[in-house]
Parts: C-alpha cells; sequence; structure tokens
C-alpha cells in the first residue's frame, strides 16, 4: 500500500458534485491536500502559482464561462505549450469509456494516464500509485534533462530501452525526442523508424515526419503528414505540422485547406485558428482570415495566454475589407478589455494607425505608429511577424529610421525567423526601392566577407570552422543562391576529410535541389552531385558507427 500522506492533487472539474466525490476518494487514500479549478482557465492559474504532484483533469471541461469551449486534452497541450508543467507531471485524464476511444488515438500529447468513468477509490489510488512508479522508474532520466545533459539522458534511454522492456517504447520515444532537441535529425529518423517497425503509432509518424522536415526531405515529410492523417484523420498535431511545411514551400493555399479541415474537426484551439486568419489573409480570403481572429479574440477573452496582438490582427483584417467601423470598434474593445503595459499600448498604436490610415488620415497614422514604436522596447512577447509588419507599417507611413532599425535587429537576432531576403520583399511591396537597394547592398558585403572568412579557414585546416561560418549564413541569407555552391563544396569536402556525417549530407541534397530549382543549368550542379554520391557510396562500403545509422 502506498503512502500518498504527502502528495499535492489538483482536482479540474466543472461539476461541483464530480470534484467533491473525487476529493472524497483522495481523503479516504490519506491524500489530504488537494485543490479545485472549475476550468480551464482557474486550472492554469493555479498550476502558475504552485506545483502538485497529481493533476485530476476532467476531459470535458464544458464550453461555458471561462472555458471557452476547451477541453482537458487542449489544456493538457497548452500547459505544456507554455511550459507551466514539466513533461513528466503526473496528469490524469478522466473520461467516459465514449470519449477515450476517440482521444487515445488522436493525440501526440498524451497524459501520464486516463480512467474511465465511473470508477471506485481502489481504481483512483492504484492508478495513482502505478503513476508514481513510472515516475520513479524515470526520474533518473528526467534529473539528467533537468540539469540540461541531454546526451547522457539519451544513452541511458537506449540502456534501459532494452533492459527494462516494460517501458521499451517509452524509453524510445523519450530518447527520439532527446535526439530532435539536439538537432541530431538524421539519428532521431532512424529512432522514430525502428518504434514504427514495432507499432504504428501517430505519434512516431509525427516525429518521422518532423525529422524528415528538418533533413530538408520536404516531399518525404509531406507524404507521411498526409498518410498520418489518411490514417488518423483526427490527429490534430499532424495538420498543424503540414500547414506549416506548405506555407513554407508558399502553398498558402494548400495550407489554408488543411488548415479549414483541422478547424472544422477541433473549433476550439486558438493557436490553429490564429494561424488560419494568418494564411486567410496571405491568400487574400479576408472573409475567412476575419472570421477566424474573431474567433480567436471571442476565445481568449478569458484566457490566462491572451494577446493582444489578436486585436491587431482583427483590425488587419477588416481594415483590407474596407470596414473602418469595425475596425474601430475594435481598437476600443482593446482599450476597454486590457490594461495598459507598453506591449497593449504598442497593439493599440498599431491597430488605430491603421484604422486612421483606411480612413486617410496619414499625419494621425504616422503619430499613432510613433507612440507604438516609442513603446516597442518596453514590450515583451512581440512575435518576429508582428515585428515585421509594423516595420512594414512605418515604412508606408516615412518612418524610415523606425523601420530600419527594426529590420536589422530582426535580421541580427538569432531568435528570429526573419531574413534578409523577407526585409528586401517587404521593401519592394512598399515601393521602396532605396532601402530595397541598400538592404541588397548589406546583404551581398556580408556575404562575400562570410565566404572570405571560410577560405581561410579553410585553407588553415579548420574546414570545420568554415563549415560553420557558411552554416551561419545559411541562417541569416537563406535565398542568397551564391551561398549555396560554396557551402555545399565545403560541406562535402569536410565529409571526405572526417568521415559520412548525416546531418551534413542531408544539409547539402538540400541545398544542392535549391540550386537545381534556382538554376537547372547550374555549370557546378553536376559536379557536386557526383562528388556527393562518391562519398555515400563510400561511406556505404566502409561503414563507421555514424555513417552505418544513417546510409
Amino acid at each position: 500500500m502506498h503512502d500518498y500522506r504527502k502528495l499535492s492533487v489538483l482536482i479540474v472539474d466543472p461539476n461541483q458534485s464530480m470534484r467533491a466525490s473525487v476529493h472524497n476518494m483522495l481523503t479516504q487514500v490519506n491524500i489530504t491536500k488537494v485543490d479545485h479549478a472549475v476550468s480551464a482557465a482557474t486550472a492554469i492559474r493555479a498550476l502558475t502559482s504552485r506545483s502538485y504532484d497529481v493533476i485530476l483533469c476532467e476531459y470535458d471541461l464544458g464550453t461555458g464561462g471561462d472555458g471557452a469551449g476547451q477541453d482537458g486534452q487542449q489544456l493538457l497541450e497548452d500547459l505544456r505549450h507554455h511550459k507551466i508543467i514539466s513533461p513528466w507531471a503526473i496528469f490524469v485524464m478522466l473520461t467516459s469509456e465514449g470519449v477515450y476511444g476517440k482521444v487515445v488515438s488522436a493525440a501526440e500529447l498524451l497524459p501520464t494516464d486516463y480512467i474511465l468513468k465511473p470508477f471506485t477509490v481502489d481504481v483512483l489510488s492504484q492508478r495513482i500509485g502505478r503513476a508514481l512508479e513510472r515516475r520513479a522508474v524515470f526520474q533518473p532520466v528526467y534529473q539528467l534533462i533537468g540539469q540540461g545533459r541531454a546526451r547522457a539522458a539519451i544513452e541511458i534511454c537506449q540502456a534501459n530501452q532494452a533492459a527494462q522492456p516494460r517501458y521499451a517504447i517509452d524509453y524510445a520515444r523519450l530518447r527520439a525526442e532527446l535526439l530532435a532537441s539536439l538537432e541530431r535529425h538524421a539519428e532521431a529518423e532512424q529512432a522514430y523508424a525502428d518504434i514504427l517497425k514495432l507499432k504504428p503509432l501517430g505519434w512516431a509518424q509525427l516525429g518521422l515526419a518532423r525529422a524528415l522536415h528538418a533533413l530538408d526531405r520536404l516531399d518525404e515529410a509531406e507524404a507521411q503528414l498526409r498518410q498520418l492523417l489518411a490514417d488518423n484523420p483526427k490527429f490534430m498535431a499532424a495538420y498543424d505540422m503540414l500547414a506549416q511545411l506548405l506555407r513554407e514551400q508558399d502553398r498558402d493555399a494548400d495550407a489554408r485547406q488543411v488548415l479549414e479541415d483541422a478547424v472544422a474537426l477541433s473549433p476550439h484551439m486558438v493557436r490553429r485558428l490564429r494561424n488560419l486568419g494568418d494564411v486567410a489573409l496571405a491568400t487574400g480570403d479576408v472573409a475567412c482570415a476575419e472570421k477566424a481572429y474573431k474567433q480567436v479574440v471571442a476565445k481568449a477573452k478569458y484566457s490566462e495566454f491572451r494577446d493582444p496582438a489578436d486585436h491587431v490582427n482583427l483590425v488587419r483584417a477588416l481594415v483590407h475589407k474596407g470596414d473602418a467601423a469595425g475596425a474601430a470598434s475594435v481598437v476600443r474593445d482593446l482599450e476597454r478589455s486590457m490594461r495598459s503595459t507598453p506591449t497593449v499600448d504598442v497593439c493599440r498604436g498599431y491597430a488605430a494607425s491603421m484604422v486612421k490610415q483606411l480612413n486617410g488620415d496619414a499625419e494621425g497614422a504616422a503619430a499613432e505608429l510613433a507612440k507604438a514604436m516609442d513603446k516597442l522596447a518596453e514590450a515583451t512577447g512581440m512575435s518576429s511577424n508582428f515585428k515585421l509588419g509594423l516595420a512594414h507599417s512605418c515604412l508606408t507611413n516615412r518612418l524610415d529610421e523606425q523601420a530600419s532599425a527594426l529590420f536589422d535587429q530582426l535580421i541580427a537576432s538569432p531568435h528570429s525567423d526573419v531574413d534578409a531576403d523577407q526585409v528586401i520583399a517587404l521593401c519592394k511591396q512598399a515601393g521602396r526601392q532605396e532601402i530595397v537597394k541598400r538592404y541588397t547592398q548589406s546583404q551581398a558585403q556580408a556575404v562575400d566577407a562570410v565566404v572570405r572568412e571560410a577560405a581561410v579557414l579553410a585553407r588553415t585546416g579548420d574546414i570545420q570552422g568554415a563549415v560553420a561560418a557558411l552554416q551561419g549564413a545559411l541562417e541569416r541569407y537563406p535565398g542568397h543562391a551564391d551561398l549555396w555552391s560554396v557551402s555545399v563544396t565545403t560541406m562535402l569536402r569536410q565529409i571526405a576529410e572526417l568521415g559520412w556525417d548525416a546531418e551534413l549530407a542531408a544539409q547539402c541534397t538540400g541545398l544542392m535541389r535549391r540550386m537545381r530549382e534556382h538554376n537547372p543549368q547550374h555549370p557546378l550542379l553536376p559536379g557536386l552531385l557526383a562528388q556527393y554520391a562518391s562519398l555515400r557510396q563510400k561511406a556505404a562500403a566502409n561503414p563507421t558507427p555514424t555513417s552505418a545509422e544513417s546510409s
């Protein structure tokens, strides 16, 4: 019999009688540190302020009040996404048998356990005990992860996968996820493929698709995701991943269809609705964008993760529609419903600027935008895309100094997905050829400097340093065609000198594909392809442990 006296438990259930019943069961097994939450929002507030040993969550959290239609699975995903609970927190879902059958095969993030209603105190006690035992088994791995020692954690997972067959799949999954987190994507691909040989698990199919995507094997990743959705049409995370992949290939219309299909199946996930609004606006479907953004604003109204940028997105859609009155109403709602902070002030100024510009008040638009820019340095949580849009508005309102400063900041930031090509495209869109020229020249000079640096490093024998310098440039200037052939040449030299490297080889194939798409008659391409094939053949004939894994 387990001693549960020191355990703390949070019960999440909108039904008062059910909370009381579960609380009574916990009392019977000597668990007295029990708190209640009546909705997703109150659960998030409780978990933000303190941690609990066990979370018992009803799947159906209701559609009224501040639940905003969220269910227990979506709450779990929010808690993990925002890192409010650790990946190894004990989260037990309470659900009916009918719901369990629909949910268990369709979720990427699974709770620690499910308990089917109705259940007895003995069942509850046994499941809590089982969860605690499982956590104790994995505690050494969790401790290493918490200490930032992922490589050591991978080694333990690999050893225990064979030594503890009861938890073999769990160790295999954890190892694959850790490999992916270290960007060892070729090894992660193999790890997920090995799992799928044992059992066709949705999360493993998704993990394999993510590894293929990271290796720039986009066609294979897309095929994997479409097969997953054919096998399991309710695996919602696959829709999100597929839409992301399609958008990266400028296939926005296809991405919108994928997200519309997902929203039809699961209409309450705010992040998905937000993405649908973004892609709808990008494809010119203003009505779809307006509908999606309105749902985001409404559903996030009572959320702990409310974002004032959602009001800005809705204003942008209404401005595209030409609805000045509707857009002004959204700005007033933002002012009324959210207290003033630097982040809110930036969003309010940006939104108000768009409304004034629509009404033909150029001076007022510039003034509102200037207020927003004054607060930007103090604001938090602003996405790169939001800042990019803000900088574009500065350009159109002739706030060139502010726009350039923000563009430079975005390009230089290692945490930003914005590159010089995007900035140049926006400047062209705004008709600012003089700024386009400045960024084009700056980009060419920066690339030339990196290429010269890499050449010096390679000549002095530091081929890995040369590759690293070029990889850094590729991250900043991914669309600069002159970098592609130089990078492939240098990477292939490293492979020739130091042995087969699956990650590097995958990057080479991706770059050579881009070279072929950009210029099918590229004079260097045949030679690079032949050199790559020769190195791969050599690695297959004389496998090292690394090359054997990837061949």
